[in-house]
């Protein structure tokens, strides 16, 4: 019933953007936050951002922060995250998931659901 789409991955060179989309379907979007997750090859997963449901509030990693932006449209249960200026080193399968508990954003263990990934690659 719960499920996570992401799109709007794909290939662009150093400076580029990327619009990532995450679509929630069911019930997912009546959890308490959004955030977007990324792993790269040989890597861990990292959080990156993050932007609660009912409230305002939003959260970046300092390696993105003035680069990216997470945004939320509820009534697409939609959450956006516009990547500016790219870097190689962003580089990874990015990942929406949802929160169904209130604690820190950045923590992993928040989250309760997660789509498939989508794949952003960065050129030099």
């Amino acid at each position: 019933q719960v499920q996570l789409v992401e799109s709007g991955g794909g290939l662009v060179q150093a400076g580029g953007s990327l619009r990532l989309s995450c679509a929630g379907s069911g019930r997912t979007f009546s959890g308490v936050s959004v955030g977007w997750f990324r792993q790269a090859p040989g890597k861990e997963r990292e959080f990156v951002a993050a932007i609660r449901l009912s409230v305002s509030g939003t959260a970046y990693i300092d390696s993105v922060k003035g680069r990216f932006t997470i945004s939320r449209d509820n009534d697409k249960n939609t959450v956006y995250l516009q990547m500016n200026s790219l870097k190689p080193e962003d580089t990874a399968v990015y990942y929406c998931a949802v929160a169904t508990t209130w604690g820190n954003l950045a923590n992993r263990a928040q989250y309760n659901y997660w789509g498939q990934g989508t794949q952003v690659t960065v050129s030099a």
